[in-house]
């Protein structure tokens, strides 16, 4: 198959979203397929090229930070991405299109199906559904929901990345939607032999923004000052400055180390050096860093939200818990902390379950459902 893919952002641009297209076309080109994908460009990155097998073409949009999109950003990412997307159909002539997100993406990839005939296959990564971050989208889904439903209709298939995502989306758009989780190469994320470090080492990946509720995570940490821990936060964000502030208020500054915004391949070497994944998310679709830490063999400390259900066994490899619940997440740690041989077996459980998302199988079923819709 020849695959035209839509997304606004793919690595090192963005958060899970575009790594799990990153994942999903590189396995695709592995098979055999050609790929060929539309995405934003940033200040140092080439305008095309080849990469895993896919050919990226980054279109300037204005974009200035990997780590966030404006909603100006998105709007000219539909405006190039029209111009440059009708002329690869017409040249190219794609059997199908893999669109990431319903808004923005979705919007090119109604306007190209429309107007060429080619279908496409969407995927709903939460963010791009009413309600799924409200902090983050509720004040522009009022003006552009009213325009959506036409793009989950048109879509030959459509898949959420978690069954919270699926139900949240079947609430507004009354289609078909089948859930295919994200996935890791278990492979690629092998931590080899499994040992709790000394201190134990607590890690946050991701944007600093108040879907990810960092603040909650100085405040626990805190509480659980008395016991020997580091903590290592991988990102960048709006709340950076704000977290770092009341980290030194509370006297833990010294040992926290924010890292700010890395390649996504570095964010393996993080993994390697941590044990427990503390992430007090307020809203998750399936979060590509959770599925990361899986493989990798974390224990899990995390807001009991969206997708981070799917992959967290209570008592078993984690625990999670309402996102404000301070007293909960503090007694979670402590438990950990404390004890490290119960702290090496949540680890090895995650390990364990990880098999459950293997990346070859969910690459396999994405190819079913492509071919399905080219047909």
């Amino acid at each position: 198959m020849r695959i035209l893919v839509l997304v606004h952002e793919y690595p090192p641009v963005g958060g899970g979203g575009g790594k799990v297209a990153q994942d999903i076309c590189e396995g695709l080109a592995a098979r055999g397929h050609e790929v060929c994908l539309l995405t934003s460009y940033i200040k140092g990155l080439p305008h095309d090229e080849t990469r895993g097998g896919v050919r990226v073409i980054r279109l300037r949009c204005g974009r200035k930070h990997a780590y966030k999109a404006t909603f100006s950003d998105m709007a000219m990412y539909l405006l190039v991405g029209f111009w440059q997307g009708f002329k690869i159909i017409r040249r190219w002539k794609p059997d199908v299109m893999h669109v990431h997100f319903a808004v923005p993406a979705g919007v090119l990839g109604w306007l190209l199906s429309s107007l060429t005939g080619t279908p496409y296959l969407l995927t709903a990564h939460l963010g791009d559904v009413p309600g799924g971050v409200p902090e983050k989208t509720d004040k522009w889904f009022k003006w552009v929901a009213p325009f959506t439903p036409g793009i989950w209709k048109r879509a030959r298939q459509v898949v959420a990345v978690s069954s919270f995502t699926r139900d949240l989306a079947l609430k507004h758009y009354p289609v078909q939607i089948i859930v295919i989780n994200n996935g890791v190469d278990n492979k690629e994320f092998d931590p080899g032999d499994l040992a709790v470090h000394s201190p134990p080492r607590i890690l946050f990946v991701g944007r600093i923004v108040p879907q990810k509720n960092p603040l909650q995570v100085v405040r626990t940490l805190a509480e659980v000052q008395d016991l020997k821990w580091d903590c290592t936060i991988v990102g960048d964000g709006e709340l950076r400055g704000e977290m770092e502030a009341e980290a030194d208020q509370l006297g833990i500054r010294g040992r926290m180390q924010f890292t700010g915004w890395v390649a996504p391949e570095e964010v393996k070497e993080w993994f390697r050096k941590s044990d427990i994944l503390f992430m007090p998310s307020l809203s998750e679709g399936l979060p590509v860093v959770g599925v990361q830490a899986l493989s990798m063999g974390l224990a899990f400390v995390v807001g009991e939200v969206g997708g981070f259900v799917d992959l967290v066994d209570e008592g078993v490899n984690g625990w999670m818990h309402q996102p404000q619940d301070t007293e909960r997440f503090t007694g979670s740690l402590r438990i950990l902390l404390e004890d490290k041989n119960r702290l090496l077996a949540y680890r090895r459980n995650s390990r364990k379950k990880a098999s459950e998302f293997g990346l070859e199988k969910i690459v396999e079923q994405y190819e079913t459902h492509l071919k399905e819709c080219a047909r």
